[in-house]
């Protein structure tokens, strides 16, 4: 029973750290949706009763269009900067598990400790590399809008 909950541990927290970085992206998707599905309502009722649409209303409906916070959406330059700092923090976390584990941190014996931390460790390195090219991305951009 505890090799099972020993096991679970290390499935939770990457179920942990998987919420914290999409969980505030569903949360605010998911507002955005409903206001806009609450303003289209307004507009159809005043619509249904023959009044013209207040123009703050049509504002409010167009001024989210180039939202950048939107993840797949095109945007500022900066974007990459923030997913980039995002992505080499989730790496450092990750690495440093992974490296606290190799510690013998929890672990029964310090080799399997040592290789679990290892694997782990290594497995920062994806986001973290990833963060690193968005990076790159940001810089060249920036250099480019300077011309």
């Amino acid at each position: 029973m505890e090799d099972f909950m020993g096991g679970l541990i290390p499935l939770f927290g990457i179920i942990m750290i998987i919420l914290i970085v999409v969980g505030p992206i569903w949360i605010r998707a998911y507002f955005r949706a409903r206001e806009r599905t609450q303003l289209h309502e307004t507009l159809r009722v005043a619509y249904e009763k023959g009044q013209p649409p207040p123009p703050e209303l049509i504002e409010k409906l167009t001024a989210n269009q180039g939202d950048d916070s939107v993840p797949l959406a095109p945007g500022s330059p900066d974007r990459d900067l923030r997913r980039a700092v995002v992505l080499i923090a989730v790496g450092i976390g990750i690495a440093g598990l992974g490296l606290g584990m190799g510690w013998g941190i929890g672990m029964a014996s310090e080799i399997g400790g040592a290789i679990t931390g290892g694997i782990i460790a290594g497995s920062g390195a994806i986001p973290g590399f990833i963060g690193v090219a968005y990076l790159l991305l940001w810089a060249m951009n920036r250099s480019s809008h300077k011309v």
